[in-house]
This record gives structure tokens, sequence and C-alpha cells, in this order.
């Protein structure tokens, strides 16, 4: 008895601490020998506090560190808390990694400028933009799956919604015409999933896998018939003005990154925020979050489980339908096949990080744009990486997250069950 005692003990010792604390150490080390061995004492990195272009912020001075002796710091910061992690261990083991990973990323930028100057406004504004499609498609997932059906199918949600745009904005001549198409295709394909999933309890999986090779398969089609080289005056819809907000656009960083951006950026705030409230403030809400957990305790008490889901999902169709125009009226002005380019798999994954809430989602799918950006922003800047490596980025991240390194996840108890009615 005394031996499986000491046997658990010492696999819960090297499975939180000591494990988790090597890392950690060779984490900080590979920091400095990566990013701070080869550089000068007397090296800077300036960072960018000022957008490029024009812009109401008010100007400040840029930021200008030391790289080696930074890279140092940060490095020394990883090992400690390896160190401290193998010797006293650590409760919250995702703050700690966050920590890391956050002190990793800051080496990589102080390292990649090296003699050149680094826009770091222009990085933040990228990432919340790259983010934008992401969080949406997550708050999809959502307002789905607080009601108990799973949609994997946002990832065709997203690609017919911009192509619907696109063309509507086009003909019509029209961007909000287009946004609104957007909107309207990805409720139809909301109720087209919910119609299966609940009317003929078909597996959520499979329906939603079914509704992203219908998308490829059909946007496919009419992008190499239609749209091709815009031969029909079809795939050219042009791009939402950028909107600068009054007296918030002057703040300094913070106005040029989050209050001068186009519509549809703004919808995804503004689309963050309303959800939160509805659904942990308003009796619709706490319908939703009880059929998501327990819909037979729900039908008892009244409330029509089968209404609930088909709104529920129907909306985030249509939420999904927003981040779909992101990707043509929102950023190019065009449609070109599989342009999503798994944005809608990501913001799954992003759901899941954020713990289904509509503020952690969003949360989540700023890491996710900012990995986005960061590869573009290393590219530019030249670092001595294949590109290949590079465009890996958001998708490592995304395996990371679902492999469970960020901590565990409890999603609600009846996802993805079909429901009976009583």
């Amino acid at each position: 008895m005394a031996t499986t005692v000491n046997e658990k003990q010492t696999k819960s010792f090297l499975k939180s601490r000591l494990i988790p604390g090597i890392l950690l150490l060779l984490v900080g080390l590979a920091t400095y020998f990566m990013f701070g061995a080869g550089s000068d004492w007397g090296q800077q990195a300036t960072f960018g506090l000022n957008p490029t272009g024009e812009t109401q912020a008010i100007p400040i001075p840029d930021l200008v560190l030391p790289v080696k002796a930074s890279v140092l710091f940060l490095a020394l910061v990883a090992v400690f808390l390896g160190a401290w992690m193998v010797a006293r261990g650590i409760r919250s083991n995702g703050l700690v990694l966050g920590i890391v990973a956050a002190a990793f990323v800051l080496a990589v930028l102080l390292w990649a400028p090296r003699a050149n100057s680094f826009s770091l406004v222009g990085m933040l504004s990228s990432s919340l933009v790259r983010a934008t499609p992401i969080a949406l498609a997550a708050l999809c997932g959502v307002i789905s799956e607080r009601s108990a059906v799973i949609n994997i199918g946002i990832e065709g949600i997203l690609l017919i919604a911009a192509q619907a745009a696109v063309i509507v904005g086009t003909v019509s001549g029209n961007l909000y015409l287009g946004l609104l198409a957007a909107i309207l295709t990805g409720g139809l394909m909301g109720a087209f999933h919910a119609f299966l999933a609940i009317k003929f309890k078909v597996d959520q999986i499979v329906s939603g896998v079914a509704i992203n090779i219908f998308a490829v398969g059909a946007t496919s089609f009419i992008s190499s018939r239609f749209l091709a080289e815009d031969v029909n005056g079809l795939n050219n819809s042009g791009t939402f003005p950028t909107i600068s907000i009054p007296l918030l656009a002057k703040i300094p960083v913070i106005g040029p990154v989050m209050f001068e951006n186009n519509v549809i950026v703004y919808l995804m705030l503004i689309l963050v925020v309303v959800m939160h409230i509805v659904l942990f403030h308003t009796p619709w809400g706490l319908r939703t979050r009880a059929v998501g957990e327990h819909p037979k305790a729900a039908d008892t008490l009244g409330v029509n489980v089968f209404l609930v889901r088909y709104v529920n999902v129907i909306l985030g169709g249509m939420i999904a339908g927003v981040g779909g125009a992101y990707f043509t009226i929102g950023a190019v002005g065009r449609f070109d096949e599989v342009m999503t380019a798994g944005k809608g798999f990501i913001g799954l994954a992003a759901m899941i990080f954020g713990k289904w809430s509509p503020l952690g989602a969003f949360a989540s799918s700023l890491i996710f744009g900012f990995a986005d950006s960061l590869q573009v922003k290393l590219q530019i800047l030249g670092v001595p990486i294949p590109s290949e490596f590079l465009l890996m980025a958001p998708y490592i991240v995304t395996m990371v997250v679902l492999a469970g390194v960020v901590g565990s996840a409890m999603a609600p108890a009846a996802d993805g069950q079909a429901d009976e009615k009583h």
C-alpha cells in the first residue's frame, strides 16, 4: 500500500513539477542562446509607438530597448519560473506557461528588428484585424454549443458568406447590402445545420463536415465558372473604408489599434460585448445555458428546448456570416478559392481556449491573430527563418491549444447530444 502511494506521489511530482519545470528551464536557456547570445551589448531595438499612415493619434516617443540585456532578463524570468516550479511547485501552470510564452515572443520581437525599427502599433493593429474573423467564428461556436449544438461547419459558412458578400456587393455597388447578404447566407446555413441536427437528429459532426465539403465545392465551382479574372464583373466589390472614432482615436497606441478600423471590426467588438451580456445577464442567456447543461431539466421547467437551439444556431450562423464578409468586402475586395484558410477551425480552438465564453473567445482570438501577424512581420523583417515555418505559426499555436497545454476546459454537459421531446 505504501509503495502504491509513493508511486502516485512520484508520478504526480514528475507530471506537475519536474517535467514542466525542466521544459521551462530549457525554454529560458534557448531564449538567450537563440536571440541574445549573438547580439552586441550596444545593440538596441526600436519599437514604433506611432502609426505610419495618417492618424488622429497624439504622437509619443518610440520605445528603445537594449537587445542583449532585455533578452537576458526575459530568459532569466523563464529560468527562475522553471526552477521555482521544480523546487516548490506552482498552482497555476497555465499562467506560468503564458508568462514564459510571452517572454519568448518578446525576445523574438527584440531580436528580429536588429538595427531596424519595428512598428509595434502597426503589428498590434494588424493582430486585431487578423483576429476579427477568428473571433466571429469563435462567437458562432460559443452561442451554438452553449445550446448544446456542435457546429464544425463554421469554416464552410465563412466561405459561402464571403462569396455572397462580394457578389452582392459588386452587383449592387453597396457594401452594406453585401454585408447583409453575408449575414443572411450565414443564417440560412445555420438554419440548415440546425434542421438536420435538431429535427432529424443527424450526427452534428457529420452535418458540419457536410457543410464544409459543400461550401468548398460550391464556391470553387462558382468562382471558376463566373468569378475567375472577373470577366463578368462580379468579383470587384471594394472594401469598407476605415472609420475613426472622434476623440478616442487620439489616444496614443490604443487609439490607432482599437478606434481606427472598418465597420466589420467594430461589429465584432460590439458582438463580443452584447453576447456576453445576453448569455450571462438575461433570461434568454439563462435558458440557453440551461439547455446546454441539462435539456431535460430545462424542458421540465417549461423551456422550449428546440426553439432555443434553433434560434441560437441560426444566430451563430449569422455571426459567422459577418466573419465571412470580412475576407472579401472587409479585407481584399474580391473572392479567391478557399480563402478562409482554416480560420473557422482556428475559431473553434479559440472557443475551447476561451472556455465557451464570449470574452474568453475574444481574448483567445487575439492570441491567434497575433501569431498570424507575427509571422507576416517576421517575413517583412527578413529574419533567417524559412517562410514555410513562419506560415505554420498560427496553426502550431492552434495545435498547442487543442493539445491542452494551456489547461483543461469543460464543454457544456449536453454538448452534441440530440434531445428527445418529453
